[in-house]
């Protein structure tokens, strides 16, 4: 008979010690406290009583004085006896965020990023064909087309001709403005669940990954609540949500307004959100309506969606909430945009961007 046997859970050590491992945890605990140094080395203490990440050889004590060695913490002037982070830390955490959840990407291999376009490019795929008069020589697989001669002519007089030439084709690429939009109303760290956190982890990891392997490309960052206003990639580590409503008009409004400046053709838009809109700014003043689905503004919404469409701007929705009425209305955004929406969870959030982000700067959206 098959069945089950059980044993005492022993927990696996939180972390080894020395630099590199606190380095780590440093890292992580700078991305829960909004980049403050101070907090997080506080929490550090307080974990290290619970799980003796340091010892005798070296403390908590030690590891401060190698980060202000080697460049990731300065003194802070405001702040007696405190710290900031350094260029070098913001760097340190973007890295951090980009090896956390594009190797998760890599390893998981949700998809097989392939284009559904076809030309002079970057990257070989499967699709082959006959050489025609303008193709590269690089694009000759010589090892299929020297099979073609000999399956064709034979191998006594070996003769190979234009028509045994097999070419492999390419991924088309082409460049991508992308804006990230992402959510600071109170609802990210309502209900027990801090929502805000991964969402800065995925746009500085987006950022890494854009800057490194897609430089040509470029992103721009724009949080929205009560209004809306672009950040850069440097303010990430400490952003924090505000105690505000949710005018996603005005967070797609100032997108649109950046993509048109954009020279390039792809263009597109990530939304990561956790709830309805909820408010608009009409002159001085705000129309705010936290109950239910509010006409007004969902229809001044609905209408700015539609006309991205009209300017060829798909909107990629990550609705991090599962409420039924919620996602009726993320449908009815998504079906007037003519976008995609996912409903992911948390932990998914950065390999769902991330699989979309490759695939669509292989399309053209004309």
């Amino acid at each position: 008979m098959r069945g089950y046997s059980f044993s005492k859970f022993i927990p696996e050590k939180v972390q080894e010690g020395g630099f590199d491992g606190l380095m780590n945890i440093f890292t992580q605990l700078l991305n829960f406290t909004a980049g403050d140094p101070n907090e997080a080395l506080a929490w550090m203490n307080e974990l290290d009583k619970q799980h003796h990440f340091t010892n005798n050889d070296y403390g908590m004590g030690d590891f401060i004085d190698e980060l202000k060695d080697k460049g990731f913490i300065d003194q802070d002037g405001d702040k007696k006896d405190g710290f900031k982070i350094t260029a070098k830390t913001e760097q340190t955490i973007r890295r951090s965020a980009l090896e956390e959840i594009f190797g998760k990407l890599k390893k998981s291999g949700k998809g097989s990023h392939n284009s559904n376009l076809s030309g002079q490019g970057e990257e070989k795929n499967a699709d082959r064909r006959e050489f025609e008069f303008g193709d590269s020589l690089d694009q000759i697989d010589m090892t299929a087309s020297i099979h073609n001669a000999q399956l064709n002519h034979g191998i006594g007089d070996f003769t190979m001709t234009e028509r045994d030439l097999e070419v492999e084709e390419m991924d088309y690429r082409t460049l991508t403005s992308t804006v990230l939009m992402i959510d600071i109303s109170h609802s990210m760290i309502l209900y027990g669940e801090d929502r805000i956190t991964p969402a800065k982890k995925v746009a500085m990891a987006l950022a890494e990954l854009i800057s490194t392997k897609y430089p040509k490309d470029t992103l721009d960052i724009v949080v929205f609540g009560n209004d809306a206003w672009p950040i850069t990639v440097k303010d990430l580590p400490y952003l924090q949500v505000g105690p505000y409503h949710t005018n996603t008009y005005a967070g797609l409004e100032l997108a649109t307004d950046i993509l048109r400046r954009r020279k390039t053709t792809n263009k597109q838009i990530f939304m990561i959100t956790d709830g309805k809109p909820t408010c608009l700014k009409e002159g001085n003043r705000y129309y705010k309506n936290s109950i239910g689905l509010d006409r007004k503004v969902i229809n001044k919404t609905l209408n700015m969606a539609a006309q991205c469409k009209r300017l060829h701007i798909p909107i990629t929705t990550f609705m991090i909430a599962r409420d039924p009425y919620l996602q009726q209305f993320v449908r009815q955004f998504t079906e007037v945009n003519g976008g995609k929406a996912f409903y992911s969870s948390l932990k998914g959030l950065g390999e769902y961007i991330f699989e979309d982000y490759i695939k669509n700067r292989r399309k053209t959206y004309r």
